[in-house]
């Protein structure tokens, strides 16, 4: 795909960005086309079982993907055909076979030009995936530049020390109070690299489509105050730079001192449930609610400024499957509040993106998505649930591309696409 990145393989250890060789016996399988819900039930039982990463479950493209070593996938065929479940009943294909090729093709390779350039030319940002220290670097060089329109706002700190940093982008008067407030979160998940691009892109063309005089951008900036927090999650986020491009959760210690992070995405108040997941887990939801800093400092931030700045609308930004997500994430069995103009603006958002790209986002509820009613836990304790019922009126998971064979490591070249979705 990205033909200036030579085969890992041929690079010394000190070229290359992290230890690939950690992925070495590991593949991607792609399972699809199941003849009913309950063998797709039973495909992700089996993988719990065997403690085998599954990447997504795409309930409207149909499709699971599953990292796996080769024995570990002969031990998944194995348990299935003693669960009756025949491969006539599925599809299965190889999504990924070179798996550490694929790792290495997502991070910049020999830019080392490009980062001077950054700040004096802040599109190039956006040729590849940054690291939070480029991205941090960026939103002060827009404040520079912006300084009518932006504010860099500080809102606590990781576990490992890293700032947690919003950006408000408005255009009215500062005293303005009860403004309308969307809110835009990305990067709660570190592997989802897109989410955390597509952030930075909705906001500089918010910018720059405001200083061309574009009379939308103008309405909306005049009318409303936009809250970004690009990076979630930056501790995970620099172990996907630093270590291993897969990492989801944050860096927190656990009480297993083996384990390290919570997933802040089952950490809110909303319906936390304290999981059979251990801290070993990806989906470990910690011992309590906010627990995690994360999901602390931005509740807390939210109770301080919602006088001023009352939430309107929540977005989520998440990776992969293009699909867009209404409440509840907990449950399929409690109807949200006005669930048909939640609908009706899911569907709405879906057909903005076709009409800017082509590309078919399917719309459902969180629930479904997260199979909540097969593994109760899995929906527990969600942003989206959260924000929903405690701030914002209106709120939705955006899952971003891709649906095709890249999952978590979209190329570069997709990130101005994706961002104008």
């Amino acid at each position: 795909e990205n033909s200036n990145h030579p085969h890992y393989s041929t690079l010394k250890e000190d070229e290359l960005p992290i230890n690939l060789q950690q992925y070495e016996d590991q593949y991607v399988l792609r399972i699809s086309d199941w003849s009913c819900n309950s063998v797709r039930d039973q495909v992700m039982l089996s993988a719990k079982e065997l403690d085998i990463s599954i990447w997504e479950v795409a309930n409207t493209h149909k499709f699971m993907d599953l990292q796996v070593s080769e024995s570990e996938g002969i031990a998944l065929l194995s348990m299935l055909k003693d669960k009756k479940v025949s491969d006539e009943d599925f599809k299965m294909e190889m999504m990924i076979d070179d798996l550490p090729q694929r790792i290495f093709e997502t991070y910049p390779f020999n830019t080392a030009s490009e980062d001077g350039d950054i700040k004096s030319n802040a599109e190039i940002f956006f040729r590849q995936y940054r690291d939070i220290n480029v991205i941090y670097n960026w939103f002060d060089l827009l404040v520079e530049t912006y300084p009518h329109l932006l504010t860099v706002e500080w809102i606590g700190q990781t576990y490992e020390g890293r700032d947690i940093k919003a950006l408000r982008l408005t255009a009215h008067q500062e005293n303005s109070k009860g403004i309308k407030t969307i809110a835009i979160t990305g990067g709660i998940h570190a592997r989802e690299w897109v989410s955390v691009s597509t952030a930075c892109y909705v906001l500089y063309q918010f910018l720059l489509d405001y200083e061309a005089g574009d009379p939308k951008a103008i309405f909306y900036l005049k009318n409303m105050d936009f809250l970004f927090l690009p990076v979630m999650n930056p501790d995970g986020y620099s172990e996907t730079w630093g270590t291993n491009r897969l990492w989801r959760k944050n860096k927190q210690e656990t009480y297993n001192p083996r384990c390290q992070g919570i997933d802040i995405d089952h950490n809110f108040n909303f319906h936390f449930t304290r999981s059979m997941d251990s801290p070993c887990g990806e989906n470990y939801p910690g011992e309590g609610a906010f627990e995690s800093l994360e999901s602390y400092a931005w509740d807390k931030y939210l109770n301080e400024t919602k006088h001023d700045h009352p939430i309107h609308g929540y977005l989520d930004l998440h990776s992969y499957a293009e699909e867009v997500l209404y409440p509840y994430a907990f449950t399929c069995g409690e109807l949200p509040r006005d669930e048909e103009n939640l609908l009706e603006l899911a569907y709405g958002l879906s057909q903005s993106i076709r009409l800017t790209s082509g590309k078919n986002y399917g719309v459902l509820s969180a629930c479904e998505d997260k199979n909540s009613d097969l593994m109760p836990s899995m929906g527990a304790g969600s942003a989206l649930d959260y924000m929903y019922h405690n701030k914002a009126y209106w709120a939705f998971v955006l899952k971003l591309r891709d649906s095709g064979s890249h999952g978590f490591l979209l190329p570069s070249k997709f990130i101005v696409p994706v961002g104008n979705e």
